[in-house]
């Protein structure tokens, strides 16, 4: 019997693959269609608090349609920020729907900053304005990235501007983003500066169970679309309460939290993603509302990233076999 064996996927790896965002954004959107449709699984995500803030979260999922299962093992650690150590760190594995075996195991760095990004830009698809044309970024760091480019996958961005609690940080990623995307990025000093009067508006700082949101009503603008991925850190109860339509990526998800303490001053959200993707719910209505999706982060989004990433290192003979 030939023993079988599963591919190891390092970080580099991974992004060595490649893989345009584009593409992560349709698998993304694909796998919300199937939540709605009733199609995957996917329990809320189970996680440990070893440090203050920190997060070590397990999540599962299965996409029937896809044929694609695993379950993604991710760190979330504020205290590595100014170290040369990652905020998010961990590993994916992906099974064999057919017999339960792994396939591979891989890092999940790159899927995890990419899928974030396409799950915004799936969330604005139907819920921003579609001559969207500027954007802010609130937090330069890996997500600052990923949602940036995502977000030129689907509008027509002409400017961008960035902050971050260190200006050397959002001057160095306005420079690369700048040149990365052909895109006029300007950094700014002020956190107001990435939020008033702009088309879209993505915050990603770190989450944080004590916050002290500094971003009050008044500052989105109507017409806008936000998209904290911060849970309640930047956004404050009152300026919640000001969205004309706010969304999440699932309701389950944002019922758990509020049981662990976040969230406690945040309005119920209308609909979720996969409620929209499939027109169950209706997303943006006028060129007035003010938008917004609590996008928590989903195991689908992650199944379904690590299976094109799978199958593409296969293609490419990317990646080292071992054996179980």
């Amino acid at each position: 019997m030939t023993m079988p064996t599963l591919r190891y996927l390092s970080r580099q790896d991974v992004e060595s693959l490649a893989i345009p965002m584009v593409e992560i954004i349709g698998a993304v959107e694909v796998a919300l269609k199937e939540k709605g449709e009733g199609t995957a699984e996917m329990p809320p995500k189970p996680g440990v608090h070893p440090r203050t803030d920190a997060f070590i979260h397990a999540m599962p999922a299965f996409l029937k349609g896809m044929e694609a299962a695993g379950l993604k093992w991710v760190a979330g650690f504020p205290q590595n920020l100014g170290t040369d150590l990652p905020y998010i760190s961990g590993l994916f594995v992906l099974n064999d729907v057919k017999t339960g075996l792994p396939l591979s195991v891989m890092d999940c760095t790159w899927i995890t900053g990419a899928r974030t990004g396409a799950a915004s830009a799936v969330a604005a698809k139907y819920l921003a304005r579609p001559e969207s044309a500027t954007i802010g970024i609130v937090a330069c760091g890996l997500q600052g990235r990923t949602n940036l480019e995502a977000m030129a996958c689907v509008f027509p961005l002409e400017k961008a501007f960035a902050y971050d609690i260190d200006p050397r940080v959002s001057a160095t990623y306005a420079e690369e983003m700048s040149d990365r995307l052909g895109l006029e990025v300007v950094p700014v000093d002020k956190l107001r500066g990435a939020v008033e009067g702009l088309d879209l508006v993505i915050t990603s700082g770190p989450i944080l169970k004590e916050p002290t949101p500094s971003i009050p009503p008044g500052w989105l603008t109507p017409g806008s679309f936000a998209c904290p991925l911060d849970f309640d850190s930047y956004w404050t109860g009152e300026a919640f309460r000001e969205v004309d339509k706010l969304a999440t990526d699932d309701h389950g998800q944002l019922s758990y939290y509020r049981t662990v303490g976040y969230f406690t001053d945040t309005p119920d959200p209308y609909a979720d993603l996969g409620e929209i993707v499939t027109g169950q719910k209706i997303g943006r209505e006028s060129s007035a509302e003010r938008s917004m999706s609590l996008n928590l982060g989903l195991a689908i989004e992650d199944v379904a990233s690590a299976k094109i990433i799978y199958e593409r290192a296969l293609e490419s003979g990317v990646g080292m076999e071992l054996p179980l």
